[in-house]
């Protein structure tokens, strides 16, 4: 807590195996569930399909429907993490079995959490590959557009404006 006051946080969700929308939706669920009584869920993206990422040797995955949400929460980000990882267990992923890259019932990604940088064993604030994926930052941009990503003086909105003409190679 900051002055008395939640820390705000984001998070990306996604999930890739069917039934994907009721996995997000059981996802954000459980936390408001969790995050009660002192904290909250306080704005959800719209839900976006992409493309799974195809890797060099590997088949092409299912597609995967993305989103993202606002909280506000007592917690740490060590427990704010570990809250995620939780839920994502509940709903039957298991991230050593499935590899880096494979498909998954639900994905929690602490993106964001206030103005703060983190770098520990395990967690790292801002996230550390979110800047370079539209799956995140077009559903964050959605809820949380001026939130100014911490170390770049620049507002997710931005980011998602620079990564997409990148991605139509309109450098302008």
């Amino acid at each position: 807590m900051e002055n008395g006051r939640p820390n705000r946080a984001c998070i990306a969700i996604g999930s890739n195996i069917e039934p994907r929308a009721e996995h997000l939706h059981s996802g954000i669920q459980s936390l408001r569930e969790k995050l009660t009584p002192n904290g909250s869920v306080v704005a959800v993206s719209r839900f976006l399909e992409t493309k799974a990422v195809v890797l060099p040797g590997h088949a092409p995955g299912s597609p995967y429907l993305n989103g993202a949400c606002v909280i506000e929460t007592p917690r740490s980000p060590c427990e704010l993490l570990a809250l995620c990882l939780e839920i994502e267990r509940s709903r039957g992923r298991d991230r050593h079995a499935e590899g880096r890259w494979g498909a998954r019932t639900l994905d929690m990604d602490l993106l964001l959490f206030g103005a703060q940088v983190i770098h520990e064993p395990g967690l790292d604030i801002p996230h550390p590959r979110m800047l370079e994926r539209r799956f995140v930052l077009e559903p964050l941009a959605e809820i949380a557009g001026d939130w100014l990503v911490p170390g770049t003086a620049k507002s997710v909105r931005e980011h998602l404006d620079a990564l997409e003409r990148e991605q139509t190679g309109d450098g302008s």
